[in-house]
């Protein structure tokens, strides 16, 4: 090990897989270790893609992960994987079951797949999931794929941590004004239609560009590709990877780069802020008076974070 590099980020970038492993599971557990290593891990950044793949359920965003993965390998790329599953509001577990679908690549040593439970977290990620992705930048994985929970249009968070996001839709499955208003598909960076080879995938296409070319809330941004693909045969799955290779550039202006750091200082902010205030001697009383309406959540929360 060189001196003064730190254990942690010098076996992630040897790309050894079990380091990698043991990191990731300290980040999810929350180990504070790990704030240590913060800086070097962040310095040892390679610049991979960060992408998010969105979408209801039932859309197959675990089937066109899984094709994704291979035109990738084809491509002589090394790929990391987070997929984020619910978990039990009770046990805070999770299934954990999207990795079966992407079970062909398990044996690749190119391909690391992390399943990741949510821990009761809205958006579609893990808390944790930044920090994770960082990691597998670190061990040479590029692109990055962040599957969400597939809540449906709870899933903008990933938006704010993805470079690229790809919304994943079905035909005729609803209501896409709905969704657009929910801001699912306001999000989206390129839109795929999956499952192409069912009836009215073409026509939801073009239902789906029409009302994104006059979506409002996207300030400086066009609107999204929007693709047809069929994950089950391989259809389309190349032009898509190219559609997202393509957006890498886009990503990375100042503008797009300065909304994500804003968005990951917020979310630290917030956690470091509920973990200090629930150390607080009086942090029982003040959750006693709100849950005996005494004391509303506002006044609460002044208390516990005064000025």
């Amino acid at each position: 090990m060189t001196q003064g590099a730190d254990p942690l980020v010098e076996g992630l970038t040897g790309g050894e897989r079990l380091p990698l492993a043991r990191l990731l599971t300290r980040i999810e557990n929350g180990d504070p270790t790990v704030r240590s290593s913060l800086p070097a891990l962040l310095a040892a950044g390679r610049g991979g893609h960060v992408v998010g793949v969105t979408g209801p359920p039932g859309s197959g965003k675990s089937t066109l992960v899984n094709a994704l993965i291979g035109e990738w390998r084809r491509r002589g790329r090394r790929v990391g994987i987070l997929a984020v599953d619910p978990s039990s509001p009770y046990t805070r577990g999770a299934i954990l079951g999207d990795r079966i679908r992407m079970m062909e690549h398990a044996a690749d040593r190119d391909v690391f797949m992390r399943s990741m439970a949510s821990r009761g977290e809205l958006g579609g990620i893990a808390v944790t999931t930044w920090l994770a992705a960082a990691a597998l930048d670190v061990a040479g994985y590029d692109p990055i794929l962040i599957e969400t929970v597939g809540a449906g249009q709870s899933e903008v968070e990933i938006a704010r941590l993805a470079e690229t996001t790809v919304v994943v839709e079905a035909p005729e499955m609803g209501d896409e004004v709905q969704a657009i208003k929910a801001g699912l598909l306001e999000v989206a960076d390129i839109v795929a239609v999956n499952k192409g080879d069912r009836p009215g995938a073409d026509r939801t296409a073009r239902q789906l560009r029409a009302m994104l070319s006059t979506a409002g809330g996207r300030v400086e941004r066009s609107p999204p590709r929007v693709m047809v693909t069929t994950a089950t045969t391989g259809e389309g799955v190349g032009p898509l990877a190219d559609a997202i290779e393509a957006h890498r550039e886009v990503a990375r202006t100042a503008i797009a780069a300065g909304e994500r750091a804003r968005h990951q200082l917020h979310r630290a902010v917030s956690e470091l802020a509920w973990r200090r205030a629930a150390t607080r001697d009086d942090f029982s009383d003040i959750v006693e008076g709100v849950a005996g309406r005494t004391l509303d959540p506002l006044t609460g929360a002044d208390r516990l974070l005064p000025e």
